[in-house]
């Protein structure tokens, strides 16, 4: 059973390696990772004509807002997935009750993983601000990757470990 404790910390941590990589990445070329937001509340890369429109949200501020919306996530995201392994990891030789209950902060940083690139990217950015039709800014495919690993993931650490 220690090899699957193990398993499950090493997986909660590597998601947190993830989130905080995704983080950094947005904070240090803010720019770049920008642009994508704008272009996607602003749905200006969308089919010509296409009946959503009225949906875009073109107010700079509110792009900001929500770009740095995203990245609080992300290192909350990431926060919670590091504290999270790292308190599975202390108690993996521990019995199974104490390791399951070291598990609330991992479960709910993967929660929150799952939230934001399921309901953030491909609900909100992908169906309500039609990212899907977007040729340049479409992040619907990464997002599913993100959220079916974190989701695969947060399965597998809540699964009850016995001793």
């Amino acid at each position: 059973m220690t090899v699957v404790r193990i398993s499950k910390t090493v997986m909660v941590a590597a998601i947190g390696l993830f989130a905080s990589l995704v983080a950094f990445g947005n904070i240090t070329d803010y720019g770049t990772n920008f642009a994508f937001v704008q272009h996607v509340l602003s749905m200006d890369t969308v089919f010509p004509g296409t009946s959503i429109g009225y949906r875009a949200v073109t107010n700079p501020s509110l792009h900001h807002a929500a770009y740095m919306t995203i990245i609080a996530v992300e290192v909350i995201v990431a926060g919670l997935c590091w504290f999270g392994a790292a308190r599975m990891f202390r108690q993996i030789g521990m019995s199974a009750a104490a390791f399951n209950r070291s598990k609330g902060a991992a479960v709910a940083g993967l929660t929150l993983g799952f939230l934001i690139w399921q309901v953030g990217f491909m609900s909100i950015g992908g169906e309500w601000f039609g990212m899907w039709m977007s040729q340049q800014w479409n992040g619907v495919p990464s997002a599913f990757r993100f959220a079916v690993t974190t989701i695969a993931v947060l399965i597998y650490v809540v699964m009850p470990d016995r001793d």
